[in-house]
């Protein structure tokens, strides 16, 4: 009997590698090797994700990220919890950032919008489309998953999560290991919604108790209801030991290298 030979794969057509559809950016990148000049392009298109979230963001200011579910309603009690919390932060000083879409993200946007806070946001392409909220003042798309997260981990000194799913919990493990292995400083991680929460929260005690994450760990995240102590713990833990003061003159930005000031 004739052995059957290995037929290859016609190779990847070049437009391919060049213009794939924004939503599928991620799951183009995640599957696999592919050919030289493909992977080339992609590194190219995740330095242009890079870029201009650096443009965009550099003038912000200070930050404290929110992180939270897009499919909580306006009716919601977290919904208006987040919204209060949004003015809080920028009552304190800081620009509010999100991912920039609905539910959570958009009331912690909206309620820094309200008080004449600064708000921002980082979005992303996703195969069903998310809607950018309106409550922003400056806000960059990316393909990325990978580099919205880091961009809502780099410019802010707290995070503040607040009910959510799947991706809130990445988003809350993200900060806290990063805190944890020291690769990013000391900055308070407030959980807030304690009820949706608490089954979360025994089982990082549990991991303490059976040594899996030293006990001192437990210090790094701070839970609570209310809005007067998650702000007293952000102006303790953030801005007294990073000595954050208000300023009146904001740095020069440079409209040729592509960047803009925030008022």
């Amino acid at each position: 009997m004739a052995t059957e030979l290995p037929i290859d794969q016609a190779p990847e057509p070049a437009g391919a590698a060049l213009t794939p559809p924004p939503e599928r950016a991620d799951e183009i990148f995640l599957e696999g090797p592919r050919s030289r000049f493909a992977e080339f392009c992609t590194l190219l298109r995740v330095m242009r994700d890079f870029l201009r979230g650096f443009r965009t963001l550099h003038f912000v200011g200070p930050c404290v990220t929110v992180f939270g579910s897009a499919r909580i309603q306006r009716d919601d009690p977290h919904y208006e919890l987040a919204r209060k919390m949004g003015s809080a932060i920028a009552r304190l000083g800081f620009t509010v950032m999100t991912g920039g879409g609905p539910g959570i993200m958009e009331a912690a946007n909206r309620g820094a919008k309200e008080v004449g806070g600064r708000s921002v946001g980082c979005t992303i392409e996703l195969p069903s489309e998310q809607p950018t909220n309106p409550y922003l003042d400056r806000c960059v798309r990316l393909h990325y998953f990978f580099v919205r997260k880091t961009l809502l981990v780099k410019y802010s000194y707290a995070f503040v999560v607040m009910p959510g799913g799947a991706g809130t919990l990445d988003e809350l493990f993200e900060a806290l290991t990063l805190i944890q292995t020291a690769k990013i400083k000391n900055f308070p991680i407030v959980i807030m919604g304690t009820d949706y929460w608490k089954e979360l929260i025994g089982f990082i005690d549990k991991m303490a108790q059976r040594r899996m994450i030293a006990e001192a760990d437990l210090s790094l995240i701070y839970a609570t209801n209310s809005v007067d102590e998650a702000i007293a713990h952000i102006r303790a833990k953030a801005i007294e030991p990073f000595g954050l003061k208000r300023v009146a003159r904001r740095r020069r930005h440079l409209p040729w290298l592509g960047e803009r000031g925030l008022c």
